[in-house]
């Protein structure tokens, strides 16, 4: 039975094994293991290729958004306004803050926030808005951006699977106070363990960020803030600048495979393909399809040897952690509805013409 993964990080590494095996033995030889200049070479570059001012890089992206809420002073009394279909890590970075998420729902057009029901989410305690640029596609940011300056509210982007993503030719994360980035392995640009950043054109802001994330200390033994130890270690650093120059062609392929599978599932009737707004460069960290036969048919794939995933099945206002909220079933009904029709088919640079008319096939094949 042929296989295809849904994502195969052991080929994508082999395709620039030398080029990572001597960054890695660069940071062993020169002992930079926590921050230095590898992580101080990454910032730079990961910051000029979202044309931003100034990149932190930090130790994952629920860091990247926690300490984004502490350098803003967010706590307690606190309203921050996001989407209920997202990753927990969105809300939990709001929470840990002592702060209150207020969720609303999505669209189903583009799985993000629904920009038009954030109006009615405003509170005299919202201090900011929080979209996700869910799968890869930017959120409607002209509407939040003019809702955010009409109420002199906060905007931190959430970046996670957004890398290089643009709207209107402007990349995401340089539209708010911050962009929030993960480079957990799986992600369009991933470390080889944990890795995050925050960007941003704020100098200030940035600085904070600086100190919060080295214990509060712009000098050692000198704490200004209280903070983390959220530092980027400099092996991660090391890797991320070497597959920084990779990300813009493997954008491009994954942009390619989405039109590939769009081709090749046209004629399929059961499932809704993933839209593309046309003000947007879309980076497909996922390939989402709908299908009211969702788990029948991953069950069929899997089986199949095809790898399948779901992002989300269950929404954050639903979760068991977030049930001292008192939200119920039918409060965010697109975003229940999406959480039992999404399906994630294989994404990624790896990804060939050949696989994309296989997963193709077996899908057309189940519905028939």
């Amino acid at each position: 039975m042929r296989e295809i993964k849904f994502l195969d990080l052991k080929k994508q590494y082999l395709s620039i094994k030398n080029e990572i095996d001597n960054a890695i033995q660069d940071v062993l030889l020169s002992s930079a293991f926590a921050g230095g200049p590898f992580v101080k070479s990454f910032e730079e570059n990961f910051a000029k290729i979202h044309g931003a001012k100034y990149c932190s890089g930090v130790n994952n992206g629920t860091s990247a958004l926690h300490i984004a809420m502490m350098a803003l002073g967010i706590g307690e009394e606190d309203e921050i306004i996001m989407p209920a279909n997202t990753f927990i890590a969105t809300p939990a970075s709001v929470s840990l803050q002592g702060a209150k998420p207020v969720f609303v729902d999505c669209s189903e057009d583009d799985f993000n926030i629904d920009a038009e029901l954030i109006d009615r989410a405003i509170t005299e305690k919202t201090r900011a808005i929080l979209p996700v640029h869910l799968y890869g596609q930017p959120a409607k940011m002209d509407r939040i951006l003019e809702i955010a300056q009409k109420n002199d509210l906060l905007v931190i982007e959430d970046c996670a699977q957004a890398h290089l993503a643009e709207f209107e030719g402007k990349k995401v994360g340089t539209m708010g106070i911050a962009g929030c980035f993960s480079f957990y392995p799986g992600k369009n640009l991933g470390a080889y363990g944990e890795g995050g950043a925050v960007i941003s054109n704020d100098e200030e802001f940035w600085k904070k960020i600086q100190a919060i994330k080295e214990h509060g200390s712009f000098k050692k033994y000198h704490h200004e803030y209280l903070g983390h130890n959220y530092r980027l270690e400099g092996i991660q650093g090391a890797i991320l600048d070497v597959k920084l120059k990779y990300i813009e062609a493997w954008t491009e392929t994954r942009r390619k495979n989405a039109d590939l599978y769009r081709k090749y599932l046209s004629g399929v009737n059961d499932i809704i393909l993933p839209s593309e707004r046309k003000n947007v460069r879309h980076v497909y960290h996922l390939f989402v399809i709908r299908t009211s036969k969702r788990d029948e048919l991953s069950s069929f794939l899997n089986g199949e040897g095809i790898q399948t995933n779901i992002h989300y099945p269950i929404p954050c206002h639903l979760q068991r952690s977030y049930g001292f909220m008192g939200y119920k079933k039918g409060d965010f009904p697109v975003s229940e509805k999406l959480s039992r029709e999404i399906l994630s088919l294989p994404m990624s640079e790896q990804l060939t013409e050949e696989d994309i008319v296989c997963i193709s096939e077996k899908i057309s094949n189940f519905f028939q």
